[in-house]
């Protein structure tokens, strides 16, 4: 039975996904590139007359899901995804094997940003306006989407939601879980309108504006130009790229909060204080470690600030090559490696809700050391958190690590150097895309074999899941009653 439910919700997630198609299908229609319009067609019409197939006989039947179902569910709908994401890729013939095609999918919907494409200006604009659409799908959740058009799901819904949204606690902003989720993408979607626009004000055309404003607020990195944002050397589209990665590194339900002006919700959020002021600090600090470079603080504090919060929400993008900077700022850089945006944002990484806690436990066992009668609790947002999330942070940073060292030395394995190895297990795990030494802003994944690129996928999808809903299923406890 629980066969039948998963292949309805995957059924449905391709539907879903098929539909969305018509996107770059629209855009080869208007740039008259008809060779593109049969890779978007094909898989678009399978998925819909799969769903219909599947679904229209079992309408009438509801959607039952425990909570071990649930992570199998959400790990299965997101491989899918990539699978689907990765067939107009195939089907273009601009990839050199499905490997590559898979990986482009993954980092994509992931919204980690990392290409194995030498040449991208190369490709059909319509494809490339897909390549960004999918770190759009993904950094709000391909599973939130359905929770949110499909409220049949019931019960299920909470439980897919918590499996696949970012951040050690989670829970709703309106009392439905479907309400939830179509507030939140309706927030997304109104954010990433506004950026079109105000790409489109200060000199991209449209289909640029739309590519970079679903990857800015999916905080994935893909772009149109070889060069990254670099490419249009224009300060105010860099501040208008800044400001969005900032905003997307945000937690989403603060900016329903912020329209229902419930002011005190964001105020006492300890998570979205310590983003700002670590975000505004690291910002400055690059700034005059690199204003040598620049010979001007006012040009080092842009270039800085973009570089800092590509970084820090893992979106991936460039207007800099960080590697030419002095080894103080490169050192900055890397550290933000391990931090991530909000929990709840699109952002992937470590979250800095964690950083929060963990900082705050610490306190804690400095006054406990100072005070061994005393009672010491941990607390966010103005009030005492659960006793658990202190232990619940530390076993998810040691599984996080593991999956780091184990990436790092398959890297090894397929012969990159240490540093090079480490720096992209952390951009994988952590969602980022550029890394240090040979896969630094200004290279690519192309040159990878092909046994390491799968195990960038996996890295890249646990990191994205949070780990957990990509390795539980390896874990004896899990399979028993």
């Amino acid at each position: 039975m629980f066969g039948l439910t998963l292949l309805r919700i995957i059924s449905i997630l391709g539907a879903i996904i098929g539909i969305t198609l018509a996107v770059p299908l629209s855009a080869a229609l208007s740039l008259n590139e008809g060779k593109m319009l049969l890779p978007f067609l094909i898989p678009m019409l399978a998925s819909l007359i799969f769903a219909a197939g599947i679904n229209i006989p079992l309408r009438k039947q509801k959607f039952q899901l425990n909570i071990r179902q649930t992570f199998i569910v959400v790990a299965v709908s997101w491989i899918f995804a990539s699978v689907f994401g990765a067939v107009p890729f195939y089907l273009s013939g601009n990839f050199k094997n499905f490997t590559a095609c898979f990986f482009e999918s993954v980092s994509g919907f992931t919204t980690t940003g990392a290409t194995n494409l030498p040449e991208i200006e190369g490709l059909p604009r319509s494809l490339n306006l897909w390549r960004c659409q999918t770190h759009w799908l993904g950094g709000m959740g391909i599973v939130t989407l359905t929770v949110a058009l499909l409220p049949l799901l019931g019960v299920g819904g909470f439980q897919l939601i918590k499996a696949e949204t970012t951040g050690p606690e989670k829970g709703k902003v309106t009392a439905r879980i479907t309400t939830t989720a179509k507030v939140l993408w309706i927030i997304y979607s109104a954010m990433t309108l506004i950026q079109t626009v105000l790409l489109m004000i200060f000199g991209m055309d449209f289909t640029d504006a739309l590519s970079h404003s679903f990857s800015t607020l999916g905080t994935g990195g893909f772009s149109t130009r070889n060069a990254s944002i670099a490419y249009y050397d224009s300060a105010a589209i860099d501040i208008i790229c800044t400001v969005f990665m900032f905003l997307s590194g945000i937690n989403f339900s603060l900016f329903y909060y912020l329209i229902i002006r419930k002011f005190s919700e964001i105020i006492a959020n300890s998570e979205f204080k310590a983003y700002v002021i670590f975000t505004a600090g690291i910002s400055v600090l690059l700034a005059f470690l690199i204003t040598p470079v620049y010979n001007s603080f006012a040009t080092a504090l842009r270039y800085s600030s973009f570089q800092a919060i590509t970084i820090m929400t893992t979106t991936g993008f460039a207007t800099a090559d960080y590697l030419q900077w002095p080894a103080a700022a490169q050192f900055l850089i890397f550290l933000l490696f391990f931090t991530g945006g909000c929990s709840g944002s699109t952002a992937g990484g470590i979250k800095i809700i964690r950083w929060v806690i963990l900082f705050k436990q610490v306190n804690n066992e400095t006054k406990r050391m100072l005070h061994p009668h005393g009672v010491f609790t941990v607390r966010l947002n103005g009030r005492v958190g659960r006793k658990d999330i202190v232990f619940n942070t530390a076993a998810f940073m040691t599984v996080y690590l593991l999956i780091v060292m184990i990436t790092t030395f398959a890297g090894c394995l397929s012969q990159l150097d240490v540093m090079t190895a480490f720096s992209a297990a952390l951009s994988m795990t952590g969602n980022i895309g550029p890394a240090f030494g040979a896969l630094g802003p200004a290279s690519n994944y192309s040159t990878l074999p092909d046994f390491l690129k799968w195990i960038y996928c996996f890295a890249m999808l646990a990191g994205r899941l949070e780990i957990y809903t990509m390795i539980i299923y390896f874990l004896p406890s899990y399979w028993k009653k």
